[in-house]
């Protein structure tokens, strides 16, 4: 008695599901990287466009600077504190270790200012130039054209380093609007360095 086809329950079964499911897991996942990449080059590019339609939109600093600055600031200024104190107390007496209380009061008012220094700092990328603010007292706005700019490149010292931080040095056809980027993290330094590059290559092309 007839009772049917018999179902493929063989290696092609197999096969043809296991193709399937490579096959949805590749679009998936390339699905996947390029919603990513869209939305890591939409990031990137998020501050030049606000700027390109109306107020530029300011970046500030990464908070590795202030640490880095900071502990600067405690090494140098404790190991005065430390001498001025210590010495003259042991050599002199109890009432010469007041000489600690001036590097004392420098390292309090320069742990305050330096993180008032550090937000002050801040850059905006235009369309056609980069905006970098500074200064507490004395507030300084510097304008670089992108169509000047002759060499960007990507500076860490050991200090920087240990701090994952890198400086984005910019070098201009006038001395006088050359510029640099302090304590930016190195992927952001690297990404800074290329696009202004760019830019400028553009602009002088007079594209």
């Amino acid at each position: 008695m007839d009772t049917g086809s018999p179902q493929n329950t063989g290696p092609d079964a197999a096969q043809g599901t296991a193709q399937g499911t490579a096959q949805g897991t590749a679009q998936g996942t390339a699905q996947g990287t390029a919603q990513g990449t869209a939305q890591g080059t939409a990031q990137g590019t998020a501050g030049a466009a606000g700027a390109a339609g109306g107020e530029p939109v300011w970046i500030a600093l990464p908070p590795g600077l202030l640490k880095m600055r900071r502990l600067l600031l405690v090494v140098w200024l404790g190991l005065i504190t430390l001498a001025a104190g210590l010495l003259p107390g042991l050599l002199a007496g109890p009432a010469w270790a007041a000489f600690a209380l001036p590097p004392l009061a420098l390292l309090v008012w320069g742990w305050v200012m330096t993180e008032r220094n550090w937000r002050s700092w801040r850059y905006a990328e235009r369309a056609d130039d980069l905006l970098i603010s500074r200064g507490v007292l004395w507030r300084e706005e510097t304008v670089v054209p992108y169509g000047r700019m002759q060499l960007v490149e990507v500076t860490s010292g050991p200090v920087e380093r240990h701090f994952g931080l890198a400086s984005v040095q910019l070098h201009t056809a006038a001395a006088a609007t050359d510029a640099t980027i302090p304590g930016l993290d190195p992927a952001e330094a690297e990404r800074l360095r290329d696009r202004l590059t760019e830019l400028g290559e553009a602009r002088s092309a007079g594209l």
